[in-house]
């Protein structure tokens, strides 16, 4: 990018920022636990209020063990010691502009490592009931809950690494239709998406080929006590083989499928997503419990099972993989404090076919090992637009005879965050 539009971009978004910061400023600090938090709308920037802006900052401090991942900074400088980090996580800028049926989102993110889109697209409403959507550009895959689940609210740090290793950047490239009956009808509790998106995140599109993406939803409540949601995802697209050599599971090995027709095709990306959830309120506070539950078919190569996310078709040979991963979660908001407790597991399994020392031969390595994440934390809700994270993964690798480096892995992880939303 050109230093001198560089500049002039950085002062354009800081008197943004700027503005924002002041206007926040004036409005309540009362503090009032994490709903009202929740219910941060943004600040106008026009009389009319049609154009808003909202966003948050995460600053962050983690220590990790040495094989951990972390959020921030740069990788472990000694990989036979444990690191820590510091630096902002996210720093979003959001802009929406709304005119009757129609809007406007453009988001960017803002930090250390410097900027980068995160959404870009239009909103048409039917003019009828206004619960009909059409959207396109770049959003959220309609794809279960916890993708679409705000990393502004998110009471985890990051998402489940199943998600992450399927949906890298959460966003793709396309369009999607939303049905919804209007809030008069006894159907309203049903919510029906469908989009069609390039498959490859928020890297320009590579190939002529869409993904396909339904996402089926059924909640309701009783009351301000009680609500609760089902809901049936479906990916079905594909993953440009670049090579003639595909490798595919038969049993506990590898078989390579070499066919001259193989380069220029794609192998078949499949998922199915469960999910659930259920939010109840008690004497002792708000409690929420929620899942999901993923399996299906993805293709990557030997080294990795991540999802498309590059900017140049791909030259590497396909391994197809089964896999099975999900997340249980309990969120339980201490009544009349501003505090919160969290407990998480979450697991990703890319080769169900292999476990233990069959990891390593006929072909399967580190790519084929699961991973288990046992996380706990608290919150503090200082104020209605601020609070403070503590949070600690158990981070549980597979081990292998096989691969004697599997066996030393440690991953373990603290994370400290102060984030601010206005």
């Amino acid at each position: 990018m050109n230093p001198i539009y560089s500049t002039r971009v950085g002062v354009c978004v800081a008197l943004l920022l700027a503005t924002v910061v002041l206007q926040a400023q004036n409005a309540s600090a009362k503090t009032d636990g994490r709903q009202t938090a929740e219910r941060t709308e943004g600040v106008s920037l026009l009389p009319s209020g049609k154009l808003k802006v909202s966003g948050y900052i995460q600053a962050q401090f983690q220590y990790g063990e040495k094989d951990a991942s972390l959020g921030v900074g740069a990788d472990n400088e000694d990989r036979d010691r444990a690191f820590n980090r510091i630096g902002v996580r996210r720093g979003r800028v959001k802009l929406t502009y709304e005119e009757r049926l129609l809007s406007g989102v453009f988001q960017v993110d803002l930090t250390e490592k410097g900027l980068s889109l995160k959404d870009a697209y239009v909103n048409v409403k039917d003019p009828w009931w206004c619960t009909n959507e059409l959207r396109a550009g770049v959003f959220d895959r309609p794809f279960g809950y916890e993708i679409t689940y705000s990393s502004g609210r998110r009471e985890s740090p990051e998402r489940s690494v199943v998600f992450r290793t399927l949906f890298p950047q959460e966003r793709d490239l396309g369009a999607k239709l939303v049905l919804r009956a209007p809030e008069s009808s006894p159907w309203h509790c049903v919510k029906l998406e469908a989009g069609l998106v390039a498959g490859n995140g928020i890297k320009p599109e590579t190939d002529s080929r869409k993904d396909f993406i339904g996402h089926v939803l059924v909640e309701n409540g009783v009351g301000d006590w009680l609500d609760y949601a089902a809901g049936f995802s479906y990916y079905n697209g594909g993953v440009f083989q670049g090579t003639d050599s595909v490798y595919r599971m038969q049993g506990k090995a590898f078989e390579l499928h070499a066919d001259a027709g193989n380069k220029g095709r794609f192998a078949k990306r499949e998922y199915i997503g469960l999910e659930g959830r259920l939010n109840f309120k008690t004497l002792l506070g708000r409690t929420q419990l929620r899942g999901e539950f993923l399996m299906g078919t993805q293709p990557g190569t030997q080294a990795s099972s991540k999802s498309p996310n590059y900017s140049v078709l791909p030259a590497d040979n396909i391994y197809i993989r089964n896999f099975f991963g999900g997340y249980a979660m309990l969120v339980h908001d201490i009544a009349r404090t501003p505090f919160a407790v969290v407990a998480k597991y979450d697991w990703y399994d890319p080769n169900v076919n292999v476990s233990g020392d069959e990891v390593g031969l006929n072909g399967t390595g580190e790519a084929d090992a699961w991973q288990r994440t046992l996380g706990i934390g608290a919150l503090w809700y200082a104020t209605k637009n601020m609070y403070l994270q503590a949070y600690y993964d158990f981070v549980y690798l597979e081990k292998t005879d096989r691969l004697a480096f599997l066996k030393e892995r440690e991953a373990d992880l603290f994370t400290l965050r102060l984030q601010y939303k206005f």
